[in-house]
């Protein structure tokens, strides 16, 4: 097994979950990876019930539901949705 191999293995997901606002995804060795979900404007306009059908591969998540693929390289390189926009607080 080369290490590239291992460094994928460790990195797969193995569970990822949404709430309204982040994107929790865990890995094969133990982290656990949080993004907001206003990176993935796709996912923040879906509804929870279409964000719960998730589909694991050996390099990201898939959301059949909402035709979204995220990888993990992509997230662990803080990499947003072109044009995802932070939502403006409305703290007063």
């Amino acid at each position: 097994m080369t290490t590239l191999q291992i460094e994928v293995e460790a990195a797969r997901p193995i569970a990822a979950e949404g709430d309204d606002n982040h994107l929790i995804v865990t890995l094969a060795d133990g982290r656990v990876l949080r993004a907001p979900l206003w990176w993935y404007p796709r996912l923040l306009a879906a509804s929870p019930n279409r964000r719960a059908v998730i589909e694991l591969s050996p390099l990201g998540v898939h959301w059949p539901e909402i035709d979204e693929d995220i990888s993990v390289a992509s997230i662990l390189r803080g990499a947003k949705t072109p044009g995802a926009k932070e939502p403006v607080s409305q703290t007063h």
